[in-house]
């Protein structure tokens, strides 16, 4: 049973004034979700040439593209479930939804910012492109088709985290690791079902009304889910971290130092989760302080192990 069972009897929400297009436009792209686009960093940064001029403008020119396109299936994908939208508890103040946006405005906007940031990912190198059109792909085919089946619905939220990380090696022309590889992607699994957890929770008898894959998760499921990814992750980056300590000469073990701050901010998230606050990992990340003190420790410790021998 939902922890937290949306009543049928709950006041209505005031209206909001409405926004004037200009401003409209601006939050229908969600910059606040741009943050997820900083994963392309990582791989440059793992490999040590962030440092470096050229390396560097690669990567933004990857961030760019991949907020470019974040906007435009933004768009594509509010306008498709403009409808489902308008009976979400907040989902029905977005900008399409709350019918600030025109949907013949906002498909040609979602199309053109998909378009665009194929294009510009082309000035960076063709590899980049190729990474931007995959995620243009897998996110086209989780609004059309992936969200109404259940297991890949997660699957495709979490391959875009996985295409963001992939992508910053593909900018810079570095190899990606397997557990690189792996860390990205139970990482970003484990992310996604923290969310689908904290949906089903908010909205209780009414979550499949509005998202139908959320009445086919029982929350023992979801749980399991979220246990195996964690599991997964915490290994993978413990391997990950010892087969870079062995690369490196420092005389301190910078890497296996990282691992503790890792360690616990997988762990602070997940009882976040539990408590039902991760409801979107941006707000989690953005609205908690001892992750991002966890976070900030582990920043450091890595990059001690790479930049200082």
């Amino acid at each position: 049973m939902p922890r937290n069972p949306v009543p049928t009897d709950a006041p209505v929400a005031a209206p909001r004034p409405p926004r004037s297009l200009g401003r409209a436009l601006l939050v229908e792209a969600r910059p606040k979700q741009w943050m997820k686009n900083l994963l392309v960093f990582a791989a440059p940064g793992a490999a040590g040439v962030i440092d470096h001029p050229k390396p560097f403008f690669q990567t933004l020119g990857a961030f760019a593209c991949f907020c470019l396109a974040a906007a435009g299936t933004y768009y594509l994908n509010d306008a498709a479930d403009v409808e489902a939208d308008r009976l979400h508890p907040t989902k029905r103040f977005r900008p399409i939804a709350a019918g600030e946006i025109p949907l013949p405005l906002a498909r040609a906007l979602g199309a053109a910012g998909i378009l665009g940031s194929v294009a510009a990912a082309f000035a960076v190198n063709w590899h980049l492109a190729v990474v931007v059109a995959a995620y243009v792909i897998t996110t086209t085919a989780y609004s059309i088709w992936l969200k109404h089946l259940a297991v890949l619905d997660v699957v495709g939220v979490a391959a875009g985290f996985v295409l963001r990380a992939v992508a910053g090696g593909a900018a810079v022309d570095v190899p990606i690791s397997n557990w690189f590889f792996i860390v990205a992607s139970f990482g970003s699994l484990f992310m996604v079902v923290g969310k689908r957890r904290a949906e089903a929770d908010e909205l209780g008898a009414e979550a499949a009304a509005t998202r139908a894959t959320l009445g086919m998760y029982s929350r023992d499921y979801l749980i399991q889910l979220q246990t195996i990814s964690s599991s997964v992750v915490m290994v993978g980056y413990c391997l990950w971290a010892f087969e870079k300590a062995a690369e490196s000469s420092a005389s301190v073990p910078w890497f296996q130092l990282s691992i503790v701050p890792f360690a616990l901010a997988v762990l602070r998230y997940a009882l976040l989760v539990d408590t039902g606050h991760g409801g979107a990992p941006e707000e989690v990340v953005l609205g908690d302080r001892s992750i991002q003190l966890m976070v900030l420790a582990w920043a450091v410790a890595f990059a001690l192990g790479i930049y200082v021998t």
